[in-house]
């Protein structure tokens, strides 16, 4: 066993000993001895047994630690601490920059127990109110998590986002000052698509000159193209990112433009009745497959091209179809911004109608949840707000926390004192499938549950989130009349996609949050767009695309049943 093995296990039971508040003493003598093994001449596995006490730094505990570390693999008192913590817990002791006891304040103080969840706080800002913590570490932490994440070679849509329009951008600006080149450019592939998650860009080039600039694409300034064979190169960016471009002939540049844009089963299917030729826009090869115009959002293979043939494609939703935005947080709870200037900001600035407001619930104390006097005092504060920014509307909602038998955390005297509840699941996430399900299903159930908030928990490239039965509680969703969320925070984007089409199926509203924290986190309701797109939702069929009018009087009919 190698010397930096010994200590790298040293020292990840000296930052466990640390983080469950062992002896200090008795700290500092582990860490010790991981530091100086790591820099001994030779390897101390090498050394007789009896001897290794005599090194430097390591007396007669530590070698009896080194001493079963080498004969069995392990030290027993490391398991035993491992069992008492959460793995996530011990994912977030790699992160540098974070010691031990600012990880010890994560997990206890703020219920942070994995990377994904440290990365969504740090997004709300949350971090920046922990004991020890600022804006700038709270910067840093996040900085290196977008590192962690993208070592794997998958990336958020919104993390490429501004790398593929700038790549976009660098590329046709080059094509424009390369001699005698005359060229079509498209950005295709998973982004044209508006994937969440991306594994690689992809270019396509379309020209007569195919050879010529082939050659030429090497000297590419920005990026260090290779070729592999055949008129395609890739290339990588600083992050990690995959980036591919073909060159083409100019007259298979819609061809390929269609080929390299769809999912490879709606490829083939649209081929098949379009023949393959020369095409002069992508609309014509739909046309000469006897097809409606698809849109690349909907090119996943799934029912489109039947849709598409009985001029039934959905008319998708856009982000000017918008007229307000649910689920949001101020600085009554964790939010940044007050609730006047959250509620200013989608007057003025979002030109919207209305505004959600739905702080955190008593139970979520770690983001300053609402006790039943807070409650109050936010209502009287938007009653007052209202009248000063009439026409326009704050909504007196409140994300409840699902609790673990499937409860709200509020009496129905409280409940009821809302225009609308948005339920969602903060704490004990590892649920069986049918644990997890049962607990939304009591939820949705709930008559004063208005929207199922992030249905699964998850967060994309770091928390899977919990396993449900969807169908279960999809159906239960439209039994119920519970409005199902489309979490636009792009960490998120749950409901997932793939069972918008099943809700809608099934009579279900959709409503697209951005859960924002700040001002800024309004805009993320395009991603929220962009998801719902690809699961083929309408204006009609999304809550805040509702007029000021239509969603009170959604809001007032849901009271009137109770």
């Amino acid at each position: 066993m190698e010397n930096k093995t010994i200590s790298r296990t040293l020292r990840l039971l000296s930052q466990l000993m640390e983080l469950h508040e062992e002896n200090p003493f008795k700290v500092k003598s582990v860490a010790n001895a991981a530091f100086k093994i790591d820099k001994l001449p030779f390897p101390i596995a090498k050394k007789p047994f009896e001897e290794i006490d005599k090194v430097d730094g390591i007396g007669k505990s530590i070698a009896g630690k080194i001493i079963e570390l080498l004969e069995k693999g392990t030290i027993q008192e490391l398991e035993n601490i491992l069992q008492q913590t959460p793995p996530g817990v011990v994912e977030m002791l790699s992160i540098k920059g974070i010691g031990a006891k600012k990880v010890g304040i994560i997990w206890h103080d703020l219920q942070i127990e994995n990377v994904g969840e440290l990365y969504y706080a740090c997004n709300e800002n949350r971090l920046i109110e922990a004991k020890g913590f600022g804006l700038k570490t709270q910067e840093e932490i996040k900085q290196k998590i977008e590192f962690k994440m993208a070592a794997n070679g998958k990336f958020l849509y919104a993390h490429v986002e501004s790398i593929a329009n700038q790549l976009r951008s660098t590329i046709s600006a080059w094509l424009n000052t390369v001699d005698h080149i005359d060229a079509f450019l498209g950005l295709v592939g998973e982004f044209r698509r508006c994937v969440e998650i991306i594994e690689e860009l992809v270019f396509v080039i379309g020209t007569d000159d195919v050879n010529d600039l082939a050659e030429k694409i090497l000297a590419f300034d920005g990026l260090e193209f290779k070729n592999n064979g055949e008129s395609t190169f890739t290339a990588h960016t600083e992050s990690g990112l995959q980036i591919k471009l073909s060159i083409v002939p100019k007259s298979d540049f819609y061809l390929d433009y269609f080929k390299l844009t769809g999912n490879e089963n709606h490829v083939n299917e649209v081929l098949k009745l379009a023949g393959n030729g020369t095409f002069k826009s992508e609309e014509e090869i739909y046309t000469k497959a006897g097809l409606d115009f698809i849109e690349p959002e909907l090119r996943e293979g799934l029912d489109e091209i039947e849709l598409a043939k009985n001029h039934q494609l959905p008319n998708l939703i856009t982000y000017a179809d918008l007229k307000g935005s649910l689920h949001n947080h101020s600085d009554w709870s964790d939010g940044v911004h007050t609730l006047e200037e959250m509620a200013v900001y989608c007057k003025d600035d979002l030109k919207l109608e209305y505004l959600g407001i739905c702080d955190h619930s008593k139970s979520a104390f770690y983001a300053k949840g609402l006790n039943e006097q807070r409650v109050f005092a936010q209502h009287q504060q938007i009653e007052e707000l209202n009248i000063k920014l009439a026409p326009f509307k704050i909504f007196k909602g409140i994300e409840s926390d699902i609790l673990n038998d499937g409860s709200l955390d509020y009496s129905d005297d409280i409940l009821k004192t809302f225009d609308f509840v948005v339920a969602s699941v903060h704490s004990n996430l590892r649920m069986d499938e049918e644990k997890a399900t049962a607990r939304l299903i009591k939820a949705i159930e709930n008559p004063y549950t208005t929207i199922l908030g992030h249905p699964t928990g998850r967060l994309l490239l770091s928390r899977k989130g919990y396993d449900i039965d969807y169908k279960k509680v999809i159906d239960a969703c439209a039994a119920n009349n519970v409005v199902i969320e489309i979490n636009a925070n792009p960490l998120r984007l749950d409901l997932d996609w793939r069972w918008h089409r099943y809700a809608l199926e099934k009579g279900v509203l959709l409503s697209i949050n951005p859960d924002a924290h700040r001002k800024e986190g309004f805009h993320d309701m395009r991603y929220g767009v962009m998801v719902a797109r690809k699961g083929g939702l309408t204006s009609k069929k999304c809550l805040n695309a509702f007029s000021l009018v239509e969603i009170t009087n959604y809001f007032n009919q849901k009271k009137i049943s109770l």
